[in-house]
């Protein structure tokens, strides 16, 4: 057995692919119309379809209790796309302790999406910051040899 795919429930299939077209340059792959998957393995089913499969009336959306997670290589210049597309966020960009950069925002069914900055990305800004390798680790709380992974 393997997992396939995320999916998440949209009120709207064609709003939700236009996001994730806009925001993320996702494309659909397969369109059983009710039903899509995009590129990146993510699929989308219409509320109405999945109210039948699973044989209730109550969908509810904006639990925020779940979250698809990306990775950017240039993280600084999604954050600025980011700027330029109609999200709610559910936080600016921050800094973790251990310094990757991410941001939080919703979908238009309000499912939380996380954009983190590429964890080897966060090494090498660091080391390009003047930082050896062992305070690399020590600020990110990772083994010596992660850091020195992330170098090659």
């Amino acid at each position: 057995m393997k997992l396939k795919n995320p999916m998440l429930i949209v009120t709207d299939i064609d709003r939700s692919v236009e996001f994730y077209k806009k925001v993320f340059g996702l494309h659909v792959i397969t369109d059983f119309g009710a039903n899509k998957t995009l590129t990146g393995g993510l699929a989308l089913q219409t509320m109405e379809t999945y109210k039948e499969f699973i044989g209730t009336d109550e969908i509810a959306f904006g639990g925020n209790n779940f979250e698809l997670y990306f990775e950017e290589d240039d993280f600084d210049k999604f954050a600025d796309r980011l700027k330029q597309c109609d999200v709610e966020y559910v936080h600016p960009v921050k800094e973790h302790s251990w310094g990757q950069r991410a941001v939080r925002f919703y979908d238009p069914d309000k499912h939380i999406i996380e954009v983190g900055e590429n964890i080897k990305a966060v090494c090498k800004r660091f080391l390009d910051s003047g930082m050896t390798p062992e305070q690399v680790a020590k600020r990110m709380d990772a083994p010596v040899k992660f850091v020195h992974a992330c170098m090659r």
